[in-house]
Order: structure tokens, then sequence, then C-alpha cells
């Protein structure tokens, strides 16, 4: 009876969603749509920022080493990955339209704090950053939750689904090339000061464009709210996330011969096999429905995560190539990321034709080729070369995984688990996504202090860039290989096809 009132009041909630954003004017549902793109574009612009003028904002904290340098990156990416299943279910209980608000004000206030860390130190610039995190978990899940809640499977929800995709690239060039600016011609700070003022214009967008829906959350108490955010769950899944994800980002910084780092590996594996016993055998609310997951989907966010992983390599890896190696300004390397901006919009839009014509298994596939070849013109890529060579065409190719991949593995979600999932389903795709960028930093980073001597002259630096972009490869590979898995697996039976016939 329980189940059947929860199924109820959500499915409810998602019709009140669906016939509000139905009687929008086309004005109004291009602005609904806009303000929850908004969630991608200013999650991924929340890494350019610092990826542009990383080494500008080192230089004026006094950090020479570039390990803690990669973590003015690597804290942001940590709670935006560990936070989102946790605040994904939040939205299911007290709503997508208030969750995603907040996301968007607490995005402001600790933007506001991150260049307010200029008068301080470099630690309260990464604690900001850290928190600042958090604001990108909220968005991210409860905007996917929003668009999957109102539109049904078919051709305008793929394509929604895909322009959100396709805002990922751009977020992350526009960022960067106004962080480049300001950096360059101005002062940095004003890179968060104005990620703060037009965060708060998108809360109060937001208040306005997107519908209420009903809250179950109001009326219970409690006892049942702990029960419905199944905070022993999150407590066991953020603290296992968290402490591996610290184990392999702070390795290459301290080197994996400090004890402390296999004791947070080993207690955050731990913690982890804990939170999927508790979910599976003994949460009366899970935060992952398991029994809605089929294998199909585990094949999907696996090819995201290796994917993804191999992804945050490269774009790391290389801007240091161009910043580092070629010499470019920030500013000139973020004006060689803009073919990533058109192509991606392209990748998306294919994509959202694509996914009611082929196999999914097929759209995974071209996106794993794409994220492992652009990585292998990256490693092999000639210092002195132009960039209207390799450079360019890894950048005309990269976007095709990103936003292939993206949106065919939120849509899949979206579809399995039905209305009653939407913030799960939003969750777990964009928990993959972000923790696994995170995590393939970690691996990089480990590859590239194990073989670059130190990184103390050129020669060394770059060889230290190209084996960790050898480590982008393998995770590529490994991706193709779980996609061709999945091929083979969900191809139609020769019943099921003569049943179609």
């Amino acid at each position: 009876m329980a189940g059947d009132k929860e199924l109820d009041t959500t499915l409810s909630r998602s019709e009140s969603i669906r016939s509000a954003v139905h009687s929008f004017s086309p004005l109004h549902e291009i602005a609904f749509v806009f303000v929850v793109c908004m969630s991608q574009f200013m999650t991924q612009a929340g890494l350019g920022v610092v990826l542009a003028p990383l080494d500008i904002i080192s230089d004026s904290f006094g950090i020479s080493s570039p390990g803690i340098s990669s973590w003015l990156i690597a804290g942001y990416s940590l709670t935006v990955g560990t936070f989102i299943l946790f605040f994904g279910r939040c939205g299911d209980l007290f709503g997508y339209k208030a969750m995603y608000i907040i996301g968007f004000v607490w995005f402001a206030v600790w933007s506001l704090i991150a260049g307010v860390s200029v008068y301080s130190n470099y630690l309260l610039f990464i604690f900001a950053r850290t928190l600042q995190g958090l604001g990108p978990a909220m968005l991210l899940p409860n905007g996917l939750a929003l668009l999957g809640a109102t539109y049904r499977p078919g051709l305008k929800k793929f394509m929604v689904f895909s322009l959100f995709g396709a805002t990922a690239p751009n977020g992350s060039v526009i960022g960067a090339v106004f962080a480049a600016i300001f950096a360059e011609f101005a002062w940095w700070p004003w890179i968060f000061w104005s990620m703060a003022i037009y965060c708060a214009v998108l809360a109060g967008m937001s208040v306005l464009v997107i519908p209420s829906s009903p809250a179950p959350a109001r009326g219970m108490s409690a006892k049942e709210l702990l029960s419905e955010t199944d905070i022993t769950g999150a407590i066991f899944g953020i603290t296992g996330l968290v402490l591996i994800n610290i184990a392999w980002n702070q390795a290459p910084v301290v080197g994996w011969q400090e004890p402390y780092v296999y004791v947070l590996l080993i207690i955050g594996a731990l913690i982890l096999a804990l939170f999927f016993v508790w979910e599976i055998k003994y949460a009366s609310k899970p935060l992952i429905p398991f029994e809605t997951l089929d294998i199909d989907v585990s094949f999907i966010l696996g090819c995201v995560a290796f994917g993804w992983a191999s992804f945050g390599i490269w774009i790391y890896y290389f801007w240091r190539f161009l910043e580092d190696i070629r010499n470019n300004s920030p500013l000139l390397t973020a004006a060689e990321f803009v073919p990533p901006t058109i192509t991606g919009l392209i990748a998306s839009f294919t994509t959202g034709f694509l996914l009611g014509k082929i196999r999914p298994g097929w759209i995974m596939l071209i996106a794993m080729i794409a994220f492992t070849i652009g990585n292998v013109f990256s490693a092999i890529d000639p210092v002195r070369q132009t960039y209207w060579a390799l450079t360019f065409v890894t950048l005309l190719i990269i976007p095709w995984g990103m936003d292939m991949s993206f949106p065919a593995a939120t849509v899949v979600l979206s579809n399995a688990v039905g209305r009653q999932h939407q913030g799960v389903a939003a969750s777990l795709v964009t928990t993959v996504v972000n923790y696994s960028i995170s995590l393939g930093l970690g691996f990089a980073g480990t590859v590239e202090v194990h073989i670059n001597n130190g990184g103390l002259n050129f020669h060394d630096k770059l060889k230290g860039y190209r084996g960790a972009l050898y480590m982008g490869i393998g995770l590529g590979g490994l991706g193709i290989a779980t996609s061709l898995v999945y091929l083979v697996k969900s191809r139609p039976r020769k019943d099921e096809e003569e049943k179609t016939v």
C-alpha cells in the first residue's frame, strides 16, 4: 500500500509538471528548457573557469606543486560527483523546483567566496571550490528529472535531452574564454564574482519559468524523512566515494608510499561495499532502486564511466599540453577549443535523431571510439605541428564522445526506471560522469608522476603528459570493449525479429 501511495504521488507530480509545461506558450517553454539546460552549462563552466587560468591562479597563491594545483579542479569535481545521488533523492521528496533554485543560490554564494579567497590563501580557495561543487550536485539531477518528468518518450524528448548534453562543451569553452579574459586583462577573482551574479540571475529565472509541483515530504515526520532520504545509505555512499577519490587524487601529490593513502583507499572501498549491502538488503527506501535496473543499464553506465574518465584525462592534459608545452596563453588555448562548441551541437542533434532509429549500443560504441581516437591523436600530437593538423582534428572528434554518450545514457535510464524514479535515473548518469572524470584524473596523475622524473624539464614534463594520455587511451579502449559486449548481448533474437516483422 505504501508503495502504491508513493507511486501515485510521484506520478501525479510528473503529470502536474507535464500539464503545466504543455500549457506554456512557446516562448515560456523555450525559457524553461534554457534555464534547465543552464545546469549542465554552468557545471561544465565550473571546470573551464579554473582549467584555463590555472597557472595564473596558482601563481597568485604561491603554489608551485602541480599536485596542489590539481586540487583547485579536483575538489570541485569531487563534490559534484559524490553528492548527486543524495540530492537527486532530495528532489524526489522536496520537489525538483525547490532543489533547483537552492542549487543556483548555493552555487552563487560559494562562487562569491572563491573570489574573496584572493585575500586569504589557497586553502580557502580549495575549500570554497569543494563546497561550490554542491551547487551543480543539486542542479544536475533535478534539472534532468524536470526534463524526464515533462517529456514523453519520443523525438521531442530525444532532442531536448540532446540539447541538454550539447551545453556541456559550450559551458567548458565559454567559461574558459571568459576566465582567460578576466585573468589576463583584469583580475582573476572576477571570474567567480561574475559566476555568482549569473547564478543569482538564473535562480530568479527559475522561480519564474519552472512550474511548481507537489512535494511528497510535506507533512512527513522527522523519522519518515530520515527513512525516505535513506540517510544511512547516503552516509555510506558519500563517505566511500570521497575517501576513494581523495586517495587516488592525493597519491600523485605525496606518493603511494605514504601509508595514509592506502588506508583511505581500503577504508573507502570497505565503506562502499557496506553501501551496496545496505542498499540491496536493508534499506526500505534505497537511494538506488536496483530492482528497476537491468543488465543493459549496467553496461550503459560502464561505458559512460570508462568514456568520461578518458575524457577527463584528455581535457586536463591536452589543455596543459597546449599551455605548458606549446606555450599558448590561456586565451589562445580557449580560442583553440572553440570547434567542440560547434561539433558538439551537431553530435547532440544527430544523437537525438539516431536514438529512435538504432540501438543505444551502437551510439555508445561510436562515442567510445571518439573518446579513444581523441586521446590517441592528442598523445601523438607533435609539439611543433600546426594547430590545423592533429590538434584541430582531435577537437572535432572528441565532442562526438561527449554528446553521444550522455544523451543516450540519460534517455535509456529515464525510460528504464519510469516517471516515479526520474531523479534517481538522472542522478546515476550524472554521478557516473562527474565521478569518473575526477577518478580518471587520479589514475592519470599517478601514471604521470611515475614516469616524468619529477617533471623538472621540458622533455620530462612532456613525457608525463603523454603517459597520462596513454592512460586515457586505455580507458577509452575499455569503453569500446564494454560497448561491444553490450551490443552482442542486446542484439535482437531471431524470434523477436520475426515478431516485429
